[in-house]
């Protein structure tokens, strides 16, 4: 079920779903998936569906993985980039290739021990994990030019705003329940006043405050 005719169709499934950014595409393509899931999983890491990573996290879904890659990087390359909620490190794989750096924020210190191992084993060096609260995003290392959040606050967190760098982008899911929206928020140059639009409508887990050993 990893084979190469099967990550295929799932790279054809996402161009039937409109991704058209050919480098997120490529990167997708050659991710092994099933190594960011459970063995006993793993038969189904090519699926478009999301799957459970224990912990009450999920691997996201590959369609919504490429259409918020695809969005980050549709106004332009990006050096620094925050990730929110690492998860299985599944999208932080994906954004690495893409990207300059990236840091990426889990309040699972379990699910960040997996994630730091399967990218050492990937040879992906440029990401730098860091166990606390994403709504707080990471003050220390901002600015970033791009931030991206896998866990749905009900409001957008101001603190998230406040880290973008001129002409940044922060693309999240918001919204109680089970459907949120997807917004793209872009910082206008150095002011701070920001564009936003709803790119679709999403499920992804909470943003959950605090953070768990």
């Amino acid at each position: 079920m990893t084979s190469q005719r099967t990550r295929e169709r799932l790279i054809q499934r996402l161009k039937d779903q409109g991704i058209s950014s050919q480098r997120v595409l490529d990167v997708m393509r050659v991710t092994p998936r099933h190594l960011f899931l459970d063995e006993a999983l793993s038969h189904r890491a090519y699926e478009d569906t999301a799957l459970p990573i224990g912990y009450g996290q999920t691997l996201s879904q590959p369609y919504v993985v490429a259409l918020m890659t695809e969005i980050l990087l549709s106004q332009g390359p990006r050096k620094k980039v925050l990730e929110i909620g690492s998860g299985s490190g599944y999208q932080s794989a994906i954004l690495a290739q893409l990207v300059g750096q990236v840091y990426s924020v889990e309040r699972i210190k379990p699910l960040i021990d997996k994630s730091r191992e399967r990218l050492r084993l990937l040879g992906l060096r440029n990401v730098r994990f860091s166990h606390s609260d994403g709504g707080f995003g990471l003050p220390d290392s901002a600015p970033y030019d791009g931030i991206l959040s896998a866990a749905a606050p009900n409001e957008v967190p101001e603190e998230l705003l406040h880290q973008l760098a001129p002409d940044g982008i922060l693309v999240i899911p918001v919204g109680p329940g089970d459907v949120q929206e997807l917004r793209v928020i872009t910082r206008q140059g150095d002011s701070y006043n920001f564009e936003e639009h709803v790119a679709e409508q999403v499920r992804f887990v909470p943003l959950l405050s605090g953070v768990s050993r």
